[in-house]
């Protein structure tokens, strides 16, 4: 997932990290037909630098992560030292884990081990990491459950909200994007990576079942075979879109749809898109994801559906249903939280932890440790 990929929760969150910390983001490597390694340095808005390291072809799995940890200590040589180090893929520790930093932080925001191709070593990196971290956080309640007893500093953050860039596919007048302006309705819309998470076999079959609704499938495919996603006259699948553009896509469509497999790969999903569809003013079904039945599901906010039959039943009852009572539920929901506070919660706590730290140096009589401010995420 690079920086530029889709527009989710490390780029939620890190973007409103560079408001105070220097946010470096050092990515997996990209290999090109080229002599030695190099470092690609890019300026992103919001004040965050992406670093991706260039690997030259047939290096072996050894030396590819030497070259990576030598693209990074020299990156580091320049910039100084970490004073944070943030990690997303516990993978990085296999050239990173001699860094050390006033707070180590892993925000787990997937069950990696589940997802399809995932590294032979990752359950073995990610022990490494749980050792070395100070704080854990999670991307759900259930990954929380999962990982609570492994390390001693839990924390579960569930996707949160921009519901203001979301909220304007509320607004009336807004123009069809050119791609989809010729669908007809009822528009029923996903928007997401596509990969092994998606029960493309529902979407076949709720298509099939009713030839006169208008499936709009927008994003990336990824890890699976695009000649494998279903193909009818009824299902667009678009491609991925401008973060900044999906509420112009969203205001178009008349229901939400989430219709996630039920297996290894999604069992402790939380997709960030179920608030983002109910802040966009869009009725959402969805299949029994554990962390989208609670608590989306429960109080009345998402419809939950079993099966393609079921699907097409929940959707059509939603587009039936008057907004305004729910609508009004829906905006009391997402008033309790939202990126930035979910943001201010992790840097007190990053906060905290230096703080004790200070001390304890302090009562062995050590120089105290520096806050958390000016920090390098890495």
């Amino acid at each position: 997932m690079r920086w530029d990929f889709v527009w989710q929760r490390p780029q939620h969150l890190l973007s409103r990290a560079a408001r105070t910390y220097r946010v470096i983001v050092f990515e997996e490597p990209i290999v090109e037909a080229i002599a030695e390694p190099r470092l690609d340095m890019a300026a992103k808005g919001g004040g965050v630098t992406v670093a991706t390291p260039v690997l030259p072809e047939g290096l072996s799995e050894r030396g590819t992560m030497a070259a990576q940890r030598k693209l990074l200590d020299a990156m580091l040589a320049e910039t100084g030292q970490p004073s944070a180090l943030w990690y997303y893929s516990p993978m990085a520790m296999a050239f990173s884990s001699h860094l050390t930093a006033k707070v180590v932080v892993y925000d787990c925001m997937d069950e990696l081990t589940a997802f399809k191709n995932a590294p032979v070593l990752l359950p073995l990196m990610e022990r490494r990491l749980f050792k070395q971290a100070d704080l854990v956080f999670t991307g759900g309640v259930s990954l929380y459950e999962a990982k609570k007893g492994r390390h001693r500093s839990v924390h579960a953050f569930p996707s949160s909200i921009d519901a203001a860039h979301f909220a304007r596919a509320r607004r009336e007048g807004r123009e069809d994007p050119a791609d989809q302006a010729s669908i007809p309705h009822p528009r029923l819309g996903f928007f997401g990576v596509i990969d092994e998470r998606m029960d493309v076999e529902l979407v076949a079959e709720a298509a099939g079942l009713r030839p006169d609704w208008h499936f709009v499938m927008l994003g990336p495919v990824v890890k699976i075979d695009p000649a494998s996603l279903p193909r009818r006259d009824n299902i667009h699948w678009l491609g991925g879109k401008d973060y900044q553009r999906l509420p112009d896509y969203l205001a178009g469509w008349d229901v939400g749809i989430m219709p996630f497999a039920l297996n290894e790969a999604t069992r402790f999903i939380s997709p960030t898109k179920t608030p983002e569809f109910l802040a966009a003013g869009a009725p959402v079904v969805s299949t029994a994801i554990r962390d989208v039945v609670r608590p989306y599901g429960d109080n009345g906010l998402v419809e939950i559906a079993d099966g393609p039959r079921d699907f097409v039943d929940k959707a059509a009852m939603l587009m039936e249903r008057p907004r305004e009572a729910w609508l009004a539920k829906v905006d009391r929901h997402l008033a309790a939280g939202s990126w930035d506070k979910t943001w201010a919660s992790m840097q007190k706590m990053m906060r905290d932890v230096v703080l004790a730290k200070s001390a304890a140096g302090e009562r062995r009589g050590q120089r105290p440790a520096a806050t958390a401010e000016g920090a390098v995420h890495v």
